[in-house]
C-alpha cells in the first residue's frame, strides 16, 4: 500500500489531478474550435445569399 503513494499524494489522486487538468483544457479548446467552425460556416452561407440576391438583381435589369 505504501508503495502506491508518494508524500501523502496518491496515485488515484494523481490520475484525478490529470483528468481534471485535462478536462479544464479541453473544454475552452473545443468552444473556441466550435466557434471559428461555426463563423466559417456562417460566412460561407452569407456569400451563397449574396450572390443569390445579385443574380436576381442582374436578372431584373
Amino acid at each position: 500500500m505504501y508503495l502506491l503513494s508518494a508524500g501523502g499524494l496518491t496515485v488515484g489522486d494523481s490520475i484525478f489531478q490529470l483528468i481534471v487538468i485535462l478536462v479544464v483544457f479541453v473544454i475552452p479548446v473545443t468552444i473556441i474550435a466550435g466557434l471559428f467552425i461555426f463563423m466559417k460556416k456562417r460566412n460561407e452561407r452569407l456569400k451563397r445569399v449574396e450572390e443569390k440576391l445579385d443574380d436576381l438583381l442582374e436578372r431584373k435589369k
